[in-house]
C-alpha cells in the first residue's frame, strides 16, 4: 500500500514565554510544547488525499525528528486519523540546522515503504525559514509544490493550488512528490473521542539515528553548516504613517508598487 508521509514538529506554545538557550538554540525544556499549528494544516491534507482517493488504499504516516516531547505531537495526528507514526529521537540531534534536520527526515522517510506523497506545513512557527520542504525535496530528488492552498492526486500525479499576491497558479508534478500547504489550506478536523483514546494506546516506531543511517557528525549543533552569532529583542511596533492632502492617492500607489504589492 503507498503511503502519504505528513511531517510533524514539535514547538514551544505560542503562549509560552519563549527564551534563548547561551548558544542562540531555543529553550524547548522550560516551556509547554504541542504540535505545530500549520502541521495540523499538513496532517487534514494527508487525510483528505487518503479520503478521496480510496482505490489508492494510501496510508498517512506521521513523522518527526525531535525531542521525546515530540511523542504528543505524533499522537495528536493519530487521533486526526494517521495510520501511524514514526519518531526519531536521539540526543545527537539537538540543534540541528535546517540541512541536518532534513537529512535525518530524508533517511527516516527511507523506512517507510513505498513513498508515494510527502506533506509539510510551509514554514514552522519556531525557525520559520520555509526551506525544508524544497531542501528535502532536493535530497530526494523529487519534484516539490510548496505554498499550496489546496491538492488533489490525478493518476500518477499531483495536482495543487498556489495563492499569492500575484494570482492563483495550478502546479502538477509527478508522483513521488513533496507538497507543503499554509493556512489557506483545509482547516484541521477535530479528534474524537474514540480517536484519541486509539492515539493513546498506538504503538509509535521509535529510532535512533543509527537505525535510519544517519551519522552524528552530520547533525547536531557543533555539526550545522548554518550557526545563529547573535539575537535581539523584536524592537516594538511604531504608529503606521498618514497619508493626507491632494497626493494621498499617488503616493499609497507609489508605496503599494514599491512594495511589489500591486
Amino acid at each position: 500500500m503507498p503511503a502519504i508521509v505528513v511531517l510533524v514538529k514539535s514547538v514551544p506554545d505560542t503562549w509560552s514565554t519563549k527564551a534563548l538557550e547561551p548558544d542562540y538554540t531555543i529553550d524547548r525544556v522550560n516551556v509547554d510544547t504541542v504540535i505545530d499549528e500549520i502541521n495540523e494544516y499538513a496532517v487534514e491534507q494527508a487525510l483528505r488525499l487518503r479520503e478521496a482517493n480510496p482505490e489508492a488504499g494510501y496510508r498517512v504516516i506521521a513523522l518527526s525528528v525531535g525531542p521525546q516531547s515530540a511523542d504528543a505531537a505524533l499522537r495528536k495526528a493519530i487521533a486526526m486519523g494517521a495510520d501511524d507514526a514514526v519518531h526519531v529521537v536521539d540526543e545527537a540531534l539537538a540543534g540541528s540546522d535546517v540541512l541536518g534536520t532534513t537529512w535525518a527526515l530524508t533517511n527516516a522517510i527511507n523506512t517507510v515503504e513505498d513513498v508515494a506523497l510527502i506533506v509539510a506545513g510551509d514554514a514552522s512557527s519556531d525557525g520559520a525559514t520555509g526551506a525544508l520542504p524544497g531542501i528535502l525535496a532536493e535530497y530526494r530528488q523529487v519534484p516539490a509544490l510548496t505554498y499550496l492552498r489546496e491538492a488533489r492526486v490525478e493518476g500518477d500525479a499531483v495536482v495543487g493550488v498556489r495563492e499569492d499576491h500575484r494570482g492563483t497558479w495550478e502546479l502538477r508534478a509527478s508522483l513521488p512528490a513533496v507538497i507543503s500547504v499554509t493556512d489557506k489550506a483545509d482547516k484541521p478536523r477535530f479528534a474524537n473521542f474514540k480517536g484519541i483514546m486509539a492515539a493513546k494506546k498506538h504503538e509509535i516506531t521509535v529510532y535512533n539515528l543509527a537505525q535510519i543511517g544517519v551519522a552524528p557528525e552530520q547533525v547536531g549543533l557543533a555539526h550545522s553548516a548554518t550557526v545563529v552569532t547573535g539575537a535581539a529583542q523584536r524592537p516594538p511596533r511604531e504608529a503606521g504613517r498618514t497619508v493626507r492632502g491632494d497626493n494621498a492617492a499617488a503616493e499609497v500607489a507609489q508605496f503599494l508598487a514599491e512594495e511589489n504589492l500591486l
